[in-house]
């Protein structure tokens, strides 16, 4: 395996865990795989997050509202690497729970990482609804 193959394939990795301890609702893990000045804009929330603390009270917020992820799937993944920066993007399916009433998501989603004191860390995470599209 080449260097580049072996950077990417830790970018993935780190991809990769990001959505596990997300679909399994591992807040604490979740939130740690993100630098503390990471930035979020998800089309359900009316701005952006200028912040992973900013997020985690949001998420806090919906927790208390019995928030709780079921799982999530990723699709049509690709990952580009720019220096010590990886661009992940992928689709998207996540199952949730609020307050009982459970609901599935077809989304699309960008997550930029950056290799920082050897670790792969989020800095930006950008969600979007996902459409059918005819043409695909």
């Amino acid at each position: 395996m080449s260097m580049s193959e072996a950077v990417t394939a830790d970018a993935l990795a780190a991809a990769d865990q990001i959505i596990e301890d997300f679909g399994h609702h591992h807040r604490d893990a979740y939130f740690a795989r993100f630098s503390p000045q990471a930035t979020f804009m998800f089309h359900n929330v009316g701005r952006r997050l200028e912040s992973r603390e900013e997020y985690e009270q949001l998420w806090l917020e919906w927790e208390s509202d019995g928030f709780t992820v079921i799982s999530c799937t990723s699709t049509n993944r690709r990952i580009q690497l720019v220096g010590s920066v990886a661009v992940f993007t992928h689709d998207v399916e996540t199952v949730s729970e609020v307050a009982g009433e459970r609901s599935t998501s077809q989304e699309s989603e960008t997550i930029v990482l950056s290799l920082t004191g050897g670790t792969w860390l989020g800095i930006h995470e950008h969600l979007s609804m996902r459409t059918n599209n005819a043409a695909d």
